[in-house]
């Protein structure tokens, strides 16, 4: 039995809740808290008290439990929603990483990067939308496919914890290959050095799987299939 303790599960708990806007259903966080505790089985899993109980959400509630009495959730109709003392707790336990704002130039906005990222998608042959399920953009193999084949993050400033959850939970699930675009300033040895705790930490499941792109990466490949877009039509026809 690996069980954790329960006070372990505090952390992704908030985690979770603060990656899925400020609440979600218990009975969705059962599964999406296993990828925390890789060391868990499937026999761990569907283990159960001599009175029939499941015994990993037992201790999901546990942790839950100790949650509310220290008024970092509430309960709320079979969810649990975060408060602003949960979000202090992030934030002062080290999992809420904030990207310095004076080393951020916003040559393209949030919202440019994302356009862009939709255009690449489209001229690549992929179907690519924004805001799908809270994800930044995704890109798909069609319309109809239930499967996101890949899933991108853009974090030009502020906390990165959401997104590396994002991105983590679009993994787990569907093993699409995540992207996270943060701001040129971070060049790739201080972003890999900033962002090393958390992809060997508690995002480790998709530390060798993340790509790291700047805002400037997205542009220029945007710019360079621009320039034979016409060609890539061909190709897609």
């Amino acid at each position: 039995m690996a069980f954790p303790n329960s006070s372990r599960m505090e952390l992704p708990i908030l985690q979770e809740l603060n990656a899925t806007g400020g609440e979600e259903m218990v009975r969705v966080l059962y599964s999406r808290l296993v990828p925390y505790f890789p060391q868990l089985t499937d026999e761990d899993l569907k283990e159960r008290t001599k009175s029939g109980r499941n015994r990993w959400r037992m201790l999901v509630n546990k942790a839950g439990q100790s949650l509310v009495k220290k008024g970092e959730i509430r309960r709320h109709r079979g969810s649990w929603r975060l408060t602003e003392k949960g979000k202090e707790r992030i934030e002062r336990e080290g999992l809420a990483f904030d990207i310095p704002l004076e080393t951020v130039k916003e040559e393209l906005s949030h919202d440019d990067v994302k356009k862009k990222l939709i255009e690449i998608g489209l001229m690549l042959g992929k179907y690519a939308e924004e805001e799908y399920n809270r994800f930044d953009v995704i890109w798909k193999e069609s319309k109809l496919s239930p499967r996101i084949s890949h899933v991108f993050e853009v974090q030009i400033k502020g906390k990165i914890e959401s997104a590396l959850a994002k991105l983590k939970h679009a993994y787990d699930v569907q093993r699409s290959k995540p992207f996270l675009v943060i701001s040129d300033e971070l060049n790739s040895k201080k972003a890999n050095r900033l962002l090393y705790p958390y992809l060997s930490g508690s995002f480790h499941e998709i530390g060798d799987v993340t790509t790291i792109l700047s805002v400037g990466e997205v542009k220029r490949v945007y710019n360079a299939l621009s320039s034979i877009k016409n060609v890539l039509e061909k190709f897609f026809e």
